[in-house]
């Protein structure tokens, strides 16, 4: 899976995730870690990656344009500040949500339970 990690999250994520074998970026990795969250937004829909954040603004991005991508994975409560949970949650939960993600989701990961909105949202 293709994933584009925030700058709300570690690079040490993204890293991990490509150990796993994911073709993972990070926002900084491309220079983009002071742009606004539209171009960051646009750049994982023209790269067809899944956006990996612990920042709400990108939903709100989604709900705004109507788009059915790209997914977004959003770390909520205690998984938003602790890397290696973030890691943990997401690849053992991975295998659950990956169609939902390819087909347009987001996928809202909190200590208790998991989300999961297919997009468009309207």
């Amino acid at each position: 899976m293709k994933f584009f990690v925030d700058n709300a999250l570690s690079p040490w994520l993204a890293e991990k995730l490509r150990e796993s074998g994911h073709d993972s970026v990070l926002v900084r990795e491309y220079g983009m870690h002071a742009n606004d969250d539209s171009i960051i937004f646009d750049r994982a829909v023209a790269e067809r990656r899944v956006l990996v954040s612990a920042d709400t603004d990108f939903g709100t991005l989604l709900a705004e344009r109507t788009s059915q991508w790209p997914s977004y994975i959003l770390f909520r409560g205690d998984l938003s500040r602790v890397p290696a949970n973030q890691l943990r949650t997401l690849l053992i939960n991975l295998p659950s949500v990956e169609e939902a993600l390819n087909s347009g989701a987001i996928v809202i990961f909190e200590r208790q339970r998991i989300r999961v909105r297919s997009l468009p949202l309207f």
